[in-house]
C-alpha cells in the first residue's frame, strides 16, 4: 500500500483523536481504536486506495505480527508476568519486600524513597525498569498506604530518565549510533557514544525529573499540583489506594501469602537470583560493547525462578500454575500494548514525526534552537509514544542543523541533551507509550489517572529544563 509521501497536518489527527478521547473518557482502549480508524481514513484520503480503509489488514495485522509486539508479548508481558506469578507461589517478591523493603522503609516517605532507589538501581530504561520497580515496590508502598498514582509517578519518572543519565545500558549506543556520521565531528559509532556522554550534563529534563521525583518521594517538593495532591490526600485521610471508579489494568486476585503454600518456605534466593541474572545479562554485555541480550535475560530469569522453586521443593504443577496465572494477568495489558504498537504503525505510515520536524524547521537564532528541539521531541514522542522512534527522526536532522547555526562542540552537546530529554518526556507522559502503560499496570494504577497526575509535574521539570538549555546556549 502507498504511504503518505508529503504529510500534512492531517497526519497529526490519529494521535490527537487518541489522546483527546483518552483524557476525556479515561478509557484508553476505545481511544486507541478510534485513533487507528482515524489513521485509516486519513491514509485513504491521501492515497485514494480503498484497501487503506481496511484498518485490520493495513495496520492491525502488520503491527500485531511484528517483531516488536512479539517481543512485548513474550518478553515484557508473559515472561515478566510468569516470573511474578512464580514469585507469588514461592512468596519470593513478598519475602524480599518484607526482609529488605519494609525494614528499610519505616514510613510512607521511606517507602516512596525505596521506590525511587529501586528505579535508580534498575536503570536499564523504560520497560525493564518500570516492570521491576513497580512489581517489587508495590507491596511495600501498599503497606504504608501510598496512593497508586504516587507510586506509578515515581516508577515512571525514574525509568527512562535515569537510563539517559547513567550510561550503563543501551541508550548511549543507540543514540550515539544515530549521531554517527551526521557531521564531521562525529564520524563513527565510537565518537557518537563519546559525544552522548559529553551531552549528559545538558540532559536537563532527565536530571530535573529524577531530582524532583526524589523530592516528591520525601514530600519536600515545594509544589504538588492538584490531581496528585488530591490523590495523596485521599490515602492520608484513610481513603482507597485508587480513585473510586478507577480501572487498574493488572487484573486477578491479590498475591498469595507464603502461608498459602505451607510446605514451601520463601527465601531471598527465590527473588535475588532471577533478578540478579536479569540485570547481569541485560546490562553487562551492553557495558562491554557486546550488544543487547535483554530477551535472553528475561527468559533466563524465568527459567531460573522455576528451577530454584523446583530444587527447593515446590512441585512442578504449582510452578506451572504460577507461570500461567502470571501470564493471564497480563491480558488487558497485552490488548492495550497491542493497540499502542498499532497506533505507532499508523503514525509511521502517515509520517507524523516528519511533518512535525518540517514545521519546526527554518531559520532560527542559535540560542532558541535547544529549547525548540526539546519541545519538538516532546510533542513527537507524546504523539507517537516512543522516544527511540523520535530520536531516529530528529537526531540526524538536529545535529547538522545545530552545527550549521553554531559550529561549537559545546553548543552541539546542549542541543543533543535537549533532544534526549525531550524524547524522554514525551515517552514518559504519553498515554500510548509502553513505559507509561507498564508503569501504571505494575503499580496497580488506572492508566489515565497516572497520566493526569503525572503530567503537571513532568511539565514543570520540562519547563525548567528548557530554560536551562536556553541559558546554557546563551552563555557560550
Amino acid at each position: 500500500m502507498n504511504e503518505v509521501t508529503d504529510p500534512t497536518w492531517l497526519s497529526l489527527l490519529p494521535a490527537l483523536v487518541t489522546i483527546a478521547l483518552a483524557f476525556a473518557t479515561r478509557q484508553v482502549i476505545p481511544a486507541l481504536f478510534a485513533g487507528i480508524v482515524t489513521g485509516s481514513l486519513v491514509l485513504f484520503a491521501g492515497s485514494g486506495e480503498a484497501a487503506d480503509l481496511n484498518f485490520i489488514s493495513r495496520f492491525f495485522l502488520p503491527a500485531i505480527g511484528s517483531h516488536k509486539y512479539a517481543q512485548i508479548l513474550l518478553i515484557y508481558l508473559w515472561s515478566l508476568g510468569g516470573l511474578i506469578g512464580i514469585w507469588e507461589k514461592t512468596g519470593g517478591a513478598r519475602h524480599f519486600a518484607e526482609q529488605v523493603g519494609l525494614r528499610f522503609s519505616k514510613s510512607r516517605r521511606g517507602s516512596l524513597f525505596f521506590v525511587w532507589l529501586l528505579g535508580c538501581v534498575f536503570h536499564q530504561g523504560g520497560t525493564v525498569s518500570t516492570v521491576l520497580t513497580g512489581s517489587t515496590a508495590k507491596p511495600v508502598t501498599d503497606r504504608f498506604r501510598v496512593s497508586h498514582e504516587e507510586l506509578s509517578y515515581v516508577v515512571d519518572s525514574t525509568s527512562s530518565p535515569i537510563a539517559t543519565i547513567l550510561p550503563f545500558n543501551a541508550w548511549p549506543i543507540y543514540v550515539g549510533g544515530l549521531a554517527a556520521g551526521t557531521i564531521a565531528l562525529i564520524p563513527d559509532d565510537a565518537a557518537g557514544f563519546a559525544f552522548f556522554l559529553r551531552a549528559l550534563p545538558f540532559n536537563f529534563y532527565a536530571i530535573f525529573a529524577v531530582l524532583s521525583t526524589l523530592l516528591f518521594a520525601l514530600e519536600l517538593l515545594p509544589w504538588v499540583p492538584g490531581p496528585m495532591a488530591r490523590a495523596r490526600r485521599r490515602t492520608k485521610d484513610g481513603g482507597p489506594l485508587d480513585r473510586p471508579g478507577a480501572s487498574p489494568m493488572l487484573v486477578g486476585a491479590p498475591s498469595p501469602t507464603p502461608e498459602d503454600h505451607s510446605d514451601y518456605r520463601p527465601h531471598l534466593v527465590d527473588f535475588l537470583v532471577p533478578l540478579g541474572l536479569l540485570l547481569l545479562i541485560s546490562a553487562l554485555p551492553v557495558t562491554l560493547g557486546l550488544g543487547s541480550f535483554v530477551n535472553e535475560a528475561f527468559m533466563t530469569a524465568v527459567l531460573s525462578a522455576m528451577l530454584i522453586a523446583r530444587l527447593r521443593g515446590m512441585n512442578l504443577a504449582t510452578i506451572i500454575s504460577g507461570l500461567v496465572d502470571g501470564c493471564a494477568k497480563m491480558t488487558i495489558g497485552a490488548i492495550v500494548l497491542g493497540l499502542a504498537v498499532t497506533i505507532a504503525e499508523v503514525a509511521k505510515s502517515l509520517d507524523t514525526a516528519g511533518y512535525l520536524v518540517g514545521v519546526a524547521g527554518g531559520a532560527l537564532p542559535p540560542v532558541a534552537l535547544p529549547a525548540l528541539l526539546m519541545l519538538l521531541c516532546m510533542v513527537i514522542a507524546f504523539a507517537t509514544g516512543t522516544s527511540w522512534g523520535t530520536y531516529a527522526v530528529v537526531v540526524p536532522i538536529a545535529l547538522p542543523l545545530a552545527w550549521a547555526l553554531q559550529a561549537d562542540p559545546s553548543y552541539l552537546a546542549i542541543c543533543l541533551g535537549a533532544v534526549v530529554g525531550g524524547g524522554v518526556f514525551g515517552d514518559q507522559c504519553s498515554p500510548i507509550s509502553d513505559t507509561t502503560i507498564l508503569s501504571s499496570m505494575f503499580s496497580g494504577c488506572d492508566l489515565m489517572d497516572h497520566v493526569r497526575t503525572q503530567l503537571p509535574l513532568a511539565l514543570a521539570a520540562a519547563t525548567l529544563a528548557a530554560l536551562c538549555s536556553t541559558l546554557a546556549a546563551a552563555a557560550l
